[in-house]
């Protein structure tokens, strides 16, 4: 599962056939959506549903947890036994996961805060609880953090210290290369955290300043605990930037938008400012346009005018929504996908920079082997648009 427990090994197979008329796509909207009737949802429950189908495509998006919610304020006779059975057992190892997450972000945060780091928690728990008001509310394998890039070197050995593998070695990092993101797994367990910082960004159109995440602070409490979080509007251009990393292929990402800014109160001058200075107006406008008219979200009228003024996110986000069903909202050609890279980014000349940008930004991945100690820049950046071609270039049209 990408977001816990498998509820359904034959997934792919079974999404393939979703309509986005289906009663099984409309539930799962209904799921996802913080404003939903439950009238409409009761009749979609009574309608001739495919459950296998139905717990496939909720587990494709990530939006397991929200159905299972919703379907606990139902008579439980109306799903079939072997079903229910299946989806019990699946919260329950999902509740259990999501409670070790949470102990292990406490662990680390209290670590960090003696050694005098300064950390934030992003997604994960944290965002569950600011969306849906619970951190187990919300699927995630894994924990997010982000600290400033010159103190990345004493955050791995902190890690190594407290039981964390690195996935980057140490020598990677005092040669001053830096990876898609710090990854750590422990020993003893299947937990997974990863560390951000202002140079494993990537996909932010223009660098990102993390001293500013760490002025716009808030604290997210919960389980006794005030975690050090971003702010909502910082949070909200992250979730979009995310969404539009990965081509919003999963239903959930939308979902969290949709509910982090019906549940939070946004300061939309602001979240405008935060989204110029990294110059993502254009991936805030697609995340907001999902939501809007996917999710029914609730948008100011300025807001809703600023949509309606940009044209191009409106096609973009017709194109997701015409392929969010089938669990094919990844444009499926090397072209069609770097075609979709410079539309995200706005502006012909822009997006072309932008595409140029993440073609030769090496992640370990691209790095030489044998020579990840060796600041090798030029040889990794060589070989990365090889690699996307070899990686994303068998795959046909979408």
């Amino acid at each position: 599962m990408k977001g816990g427990a498998k509820a359904s090994a034959s997934a792919p197979l079974q999404i393939s056939r979703v309509a986005a008329s289906s009663p099984e796509w409309r539930l799962l909207l209904e799921c996802a959506n913080p404003h939903s009737d439950p009238h409409t949802f009761g009749e979609l429950l009574h309608q001739a549903l495919d459950w296998p189908l139905l717990l496939a495509l909720g587990d494709e998006h990530g939006v397991l947890v929200l159905l299972s919610a919703r379907l606990r304020d139902f008579n439980d006779a109306i799903a079939p036994p072997e079903l229910r059975e299946q989806l019990q057992h699946w919260q329950r190892v999902q509740a259990v996961f999501s409670l070790s997450l949470t102990a292990e972000l406490f662990r680390l945060l209290d670590q960090f805060a003696a050694s005098g780091i300064e950390t934030l928690a992003i997604k994960g728990p944290a965002l569950s609880v600011r969306c849906y008001g619970d951190a187990g509310a919300r699927q995630y394998s894994d924990l997010d953090l982000i600290v400033r890039d010159r103190d990345i070197l004493r955050c791995t050995e902190a890690m190594i210290s407290l039981g964390h593998a690195p996935k980057i070695p140490l020598p990677a990092i005092q040669a001053g290369k830096f990876p898609g993101e710090y990854v750590f797994t422990r020993r003893d367990t299947k937990l997974l955290v990863e560390f951000h910082t202002e140079r494993t960004f990537r996909y932010h159109p223009r660098p990102l300043r993390v001293d500013k995440l760490f002025e716009r602070q808030v604290r997210v409490c919960f389980d006794g605990h005030d975690v050090p979080a971003l702010s909502t509007e910082d949070e909200l251009l992250l979730i979009c930037i995310h969404g539009a990393k990965h081509f919003w292929e999963r239903l959930m990402w939308i979902a969290d938008v949709t509910a982090l800014i019906s549940r939070q109160p946004v300061d939309w001058d602001r979240a405008y400012t935060v989204a110029r200075e990294v110059e993502a107006e254009r991936m805030l406008h697609v995340g907001l346009r999902l939501a809007a008219d996917l999710l029914q979200a609730r948008l100011p009228a300025h807001v809703a005018d600023e949509l309606r003024s940009d044209s191009s996110a409106t096609r973009l986000a017709g194109q997701i929504i015409g392929r969010l069903p089938q669990g094919n909202s990844t444009p499926g050609s090397l072209l069609q996908r770097a075609a979709f890279r410079m539309k995200m980014r706005g502006g012909f000349w822009r997006g072309a920079s932008y595409l140029l940008r993440l073609s030769l930004s090496p992640t370990e991945e691209d790095w030489v082997p044998g020579a990840e100690g060796k600041r090798a820049w030029l040889l990794d950046a060589a070989g990365r648009p090889f690699r996307l071609a070899r990686k994303h270039g068998r795959r046909g049209p979408a």
